[in-house]
């Protein structure tokens, strides 16, 4: 049965209960995703994806909203093309399940709209911070307005739309920085798989669209 319990497999998996541990009595297998396990980027943003999921949930507690996010993201990786929207999308819809959505569209401290100017990320308000309330916060990331308009888009779409979004490699580095500046606040300490995108990102160098994403609104 051990090829139906490779890692990045979907399987349905029968168990025989135990006193301290199950056994399994048999597995089939449901969608092996194959062209993560060929593509030695594609497995890592895969681990990336699963890492997270697995540090949210807590064992023996259901959540089907979060399963169907990891295979819908699966696939949309599978898929290949621009990677770089399913990671930022599923991010924020993680967080949105479990509890975390950051406050994108006003100042957590002030409440006031924000202005389309250079406004703050504050992981320990989660959310955003207008300029003038910024300066009251000892740890903040300035975050331009394409950036900003990128994730309020992520955050209330679906993955067809977000992934016809177009990202500069330098907004692409922008909301990557945000994005884990965030989930290393809420978990407290560093997420081992992106740790290791960054390593293989120095190496490999993959391919991103070098038109920037134009937002309205």
């Amino acid at each position: 049965m051990a090829g139906h319990l490779e890692l990045l497999t979907h399987s349905q998996i029968s168990l025989a209960r135990g006193r301290n541990l199950d056994t399994i009595t048999g597995c089939q297998t449901i969608d092996s995703f194959l062209p993560l396990k060929s593509d030695l980027w594609l497995t890592s943003c895969a681990l990336y994806v699963t890492e997270l999921v697995e540090q949210f949930t807590a064992d023996q507690v259901e959540s089907l909203p979060l399963f169907q996010l990891l295979l819908e993201t699966m696939h949309r990786l599978c898929q290949g093309g621009d990677w770089e929207p399913a990671l930022r999308y599923f991010e924020l819809r993680l967080l949105n399940e479990v509890g975390y959505r950051p406050q994108l569209q006003r100042c957590v401290s002030c409440q006031k709209p924000l202005e389309p100017a250079t406004n703050s990320f504050c992981p320990s308000a989660g959310g955003m911070l207008c300029p003038d309330c910024s300066q009251t916060q000892p740890v903040t990331y300035p975050l331009s307005v394409s950036a900003l308009k990128v994730l309020r888009f992520f955050q209330d779409s679906d993955y067809d739309n977000a992934s016809k979004i177009k990202t500069s490699p330098e907004l692409s580095h922008e909301l990557d920085r945000i994005m884990r500046r965030y989930f290393e606040f809420l978990l407290e300490r560093e997420v081992k798989s992106a740790v290791w995108l960054d390593s293989l990102r120095r190496h490999m160098k993959p391919a991103a669209p070098d038109q920037t994403a134009l937002l309205q609104g």
